[in-house]
Parts: structure tokens; sequence; C-alpha cells
């Protein structure tokens, strides 16, 4: 079973405690009209990586794909410079940011697009995709084109034995991705929900658990959403029930307002400022340790 980083293979015992859903570099200006959010920063997030390693941090999963500014060349720099490993996604988003391929191509032709890249590397280089994902739904609805992309990972998931992972906006439609998903013969224990803590709803949160999905609480810190109050509480209630296997952590920085040097929060808060507010709701260390290593190892490895 192997992982696969921007460097080469990764053994699992050295995977260590990993951010689930972070982006290092990418480009969602063109839709949103705002500069912010071209995410360009590269001096300034090397220097958090390398800042995130001191705090313990040892791997980043990069979630940015077709459509959404990927840059391969960018992302390996990070990489090489700050000594953080990498590992990168393949896929489309949602809509409005879906590139016209997603609509003038058929199914099998993408299904072969995504397999490529998981199994033999990404635009013409030895470096794999290990991950479906960011695959997203718009709030409260899958659009038709959304339909399309999450059957064309469900296929490749198929396919691949790669771990589909989501986004959910504003923490909407995860039951019904699951749903979605199920109906292709996906393993919904190699599906993430992503921001689930934009929809801290306890009976929500369990049903996706109870379906085997893993909760993917990774927009820690943005609190504009939500506090890490209620993010914490909730993770805890998750854990009571026993659902701490399917539970992964991570902040979703997306903006040069997010890094510290630009006054945000930075890539170290959930270490920091959210582990602190997790074990004052009881959880131990143990526990946080099984979100931050274990089920991230678990989720990542695939046969070949």
């Amino acid at each position: 079973m192997s992982i696969y980083g921007v460097q080469g293979i990764i053994s699992p015992e050295n995977l260590g405690k990993t951010y689930f859903h972070e982006h290092l570099y990418l480009d969602l200006s063109r839709i949103k009209g705002d500069p912010d959010t071209h995410y360009n920063a590269v001096e300034l997030i090397i220097d958090e990586m390398k800042n995130l390693k001191k705090l313990g941090i040892s791997t980043i999963v990069e979630m940015t794909n077709h459509g959404m500014g990927r840059n391969l060349n960018q992302v390996m720099r990070v990489s090489l410079e700050s000594g953080m490993q990498v590992i990168m996604s393949t896929g489309f988003y949602k809509e409005p940011f879906l590139p016209d391929v997603v609509s003038k191509s058929t199914i099998s032709e993408l299904v072969k697009q995504l397999t490529h890249e998981i199994t033999t590397g990404i635009e013409g280089t030895s470096v794999r995709a290990q991950v479906i994902g960011e695959i997203g739904t718009s709030k409260d609805v899958m659009t038709p084109l959304e339909a399309k992309v999450f059957e064309i990972a469900a296929r490749t998931h198929i396919e691949t034995g790669a771990p589909i992972a989501t986004h959910t906006t504003l923490g909407t439609c995860g039951v019904e991705q699951l749903d979605f998903l199920s109906g292709f013969g996906v393993d919904l224990s190699k599906v993430v929900i992503g921001h689930v803590d934009l929809n801290c709803e306890k009976n929500y949160h369990l049903k996706m658990a109870d379906k085997g999905a893993v909760l993917a609480f990774d927009t820690i810190g943005k609190l504009n959403y939500g506090s890490d109050e209620i993010r914490a509480k909730h993770i805890a209630h998750l854990i009571e029930r026993g659902h701490i296997d399917q539970i992964v952590l991570s902040q979703d920085m997306t903006r040069k307002s997010h890094l510290k040097a630009n006054g945000g929060i930075g890539y170290g808060h959930l270490i920091e400022v959210f582990i602190p507010l997790l074990l004052a709701e009881g959880v131990g260390n143990e526990e946080i340790r099984k979100m931050l290593e274990e089920n991230p190892k678990r989720i990542l490895r695939r046969k070949e």
C-alpha cells in the first residue's frame, strides 16, 4: 500500500500528523473577482510551512485541482524549500469554477484523465495524485454538472481505489453526496465529507458518520462561519458516539489575508489555539493523535 507525495513515495509510518484539506497555491479570483483569492504568496507560505513543521505537522494534503488554479511547480517548491511533505489531488471542483472540459468531454474521457494522474503522473511528471478532490456541490443542491463530476469521481475511485474528498458549500448536501456516491458502489469509508464544521448540527453529523464516511472539520479558525468552541463541542460529541476513527482536521487556508504575515490566523492556529479547546472539552491526546495521524494514514493508503 503506497502513499504518493510530490517528492515520491511516503511510507505510512512516516506520514506523521497531517492536515487533510489545505491549499498551498490557488486561484479562484477569475470567478470571485477578489485578488485576495489569488493565493500565490509562495514565500510567505514556505515560511508558514517551516513553522508548522516545528509545531509537529509532517504532511499537507493539497486539495487544489482543475479549475482552481492548481500549480504543481509552485507546490513542489513549497515542499522542497520547507521540508513539508505534500500530497496532491486530482478532480474538478464545483460550479461556477468547473473548466470547459467538464461539459465538453465524456465521463469516460475524464475518468481516464483522472486515473492517469493517479496511476502515472500529473502534467507529464512522475508526481502522482493520491486523492480525488475537492469535488463540490452548490449550497443545498447538486447541479447536473456537479453530478457529472461526482460520477467521474466515483468511477475513478472504483478504478483506482483512491479516496474521495468533497466540498460542501456551507456544510450542506453531505448526506446527498454520500447517497449519490453509494449508488455507484463507492466505499464510503474512503469518502471524506468536507467543511462539516460550517453546519454544526449533531443529527446531521451523525447521519453521515453512521453511513461510514469520514467527517472533515477542516475550516478551523474561520470564525466568521462559527466559533471554534462549537467545532470542539461537536467533535467531542462524535467521539462520545464512537466515531473517533471518522474525523480529520484542517484549516482550508485559501486567501492571502489568512496568512500570519498579513494579519491572519496562520496555519498554526489549529495546533496553537484549537487543540487546547479540544482538550478543554475532554478530548484526549491519543484521540487528537488519531484524528491527525492514524485516520489520514488509513484513508490515504490504497492498494496498487
